[in-house]
């Protein structure tokens, strides 16, 4: 159907090593994809974002249907070229922006008509016209549109959404094939949803299993509830995934999120809280989360993290960082933001590694104890 690729290089009780292959390059997995909502990572330029050792990034088709518009990319030579990344990226269908931020919403079996958070002009989402879009951006990774729900949610509701995105699930398949001039060298993901209920989320992996897709997400998790329901469900949920496609965990998330995520056999994560934590100040490295607000860091002559690889650990006062960021000084944003992705590309990139090695178990509490010394002590 493609030449979307997907091999399992080591496993390590259930986390798994692997390499997606696509036509624009490999993935390595697990991985982190930063967020390029609007064609761009938040301030980022692309080449620092592939310097921190991102093999993919996401671009988020809600934003871009309303501005520039999905028609105006291609005619600009599509995505890649556009926001000059030549890597591979994959694109979200929009159903969780429709249902987040957009006016006026109305579903029905057909899509979600909605006015824009933008101007307030009026637009439909359809599967087929998600598809159509992310062919458009040029995507490599295409997303189904879903109905994705805040939990917790009554069990009718979850019931109803699970259904919906089943069959909306069935359509951006038949949508996705209909061109396969278009389609070839992309791939599609299912979406399985199903709240906080088991048998709604394994209903939901078997449907998606019957129709058959290039790889298999879990959707609307990371909206609200604890972090044990979302474990909870991933343990319930992934045994019902195929095991031979990968395994994509939306939306999630913090650095501990993301390594339970990896004991339990996901492969994808993608959310924008290393760039936006960043960029209020917050900063991750192997000694967990800093905020460097906290005024105990104004004549801090310290770096980061003395022993990082990161130049920019290394290079920096926690005075200089906590001044930029006090004074909301746009440089501040840049080298927090390069931190913490570089971070989230260092997590995965010692996980798989480990796995390789059959030593993750040892890398993930060696992990979680550098993150409860925490911080340097205060001078």
């Amino acid at each position: 159907m493609s030449d979307f690729s997907f091999k399992i290089l080591a496993t390590d009780n259930k986390a798994r090593c692997g390499e997606i292959s696509t036509p624009r390059g490999k993935i390595r997995t697990p991985a982190f994809m930063p967020v390029g909502t609007a064609a761009t990572v938040k301030a980022m330029y692309p080449e620092q974002v592939r310097g921190t050792g991102a093999d993919v990034l996401l671009g988020n088709t809600y934003h871009l249907m309303l501005r520039p518009g999905a028609e105006r990319v291609e005619r600009l030579g599509g995505l890649h070229k556009f926001m000059d990344w030549k890597y591979p990226i994959l694109t979200d269908s929009g159903g969780f922006q429709v249902m987040s931020l957009a006016n006026l919403r109305k579903l029905d079996e057909n899509g979600v008509t909605f006015r824009s958070h933008i101007d307030g002009v009026a637009h439909e989402l359809t599967p087929e016209r998600s598809i159509d879009i992310q062919i458009k951006l040029d995507s490599d990774i295409i997303m189904q549109l879903d109905e994705c729900i805040k939990l917790p949610a009554p069990k009718e509701e979850i019931k109803r959404a699970m259904e919906l995105s089943l069959r909306w699930a069935e359509r951006s398949k038949n949508a996705f094939n209909s061109d396969m001039a278009k389609s070839k060298g992309r791939s599609l993901f299912g979406i399985v949803q199903g709240g906080d209920d088991a048998n709604l989320r394994l209903l939901s992996a078997k449907g998606l299993a019957d129709i058959g897709f290039h790889g298999y997400s879990i959707g609307g998790l990371a909206v609200g509830e604890p972090q044990e329901v979302m474990f909870k469900v991933l343990e319930e949920t992934i045994p019902a995934l195929p095991h031979d496609k990968p395994h994509y965990l939306m939306g999630v998330g913090k650095p501990d999120d993301i390594l339970g995520g990896i004991e339990r056999g996901i492969d994808m994560f993608d959310c924008v809280h290393p760039t936006r934590a960043g960029r209020h100040g917050r900063v991750y490295t192997r000694l967990g989360s800093i905020n460097l607000k906290n005024s105990r860091h104004k004549d801090d002559i310290r770096p980061l993290d003395e022993q990082s690889n990161n130049e920019n650990c290394t290079r920096f006062s926690r005075a200089y960082l906590h001044h930029l960021v006090k004074s909301q000084e746009i440089l501040g944003a840049m080298i927090l933001s390069q931190i913490n992705l570089a971070y989230y590309a260092e997590l995965t990139a010692g996980a798989r590694d480990a796995i390789v090695k059959g030593k993750f178990e040892e890398f993930a509490a060696t992990t979680r104890e550098n993150w409860e010394k925490g911080d340097l002590p205060p001078l």
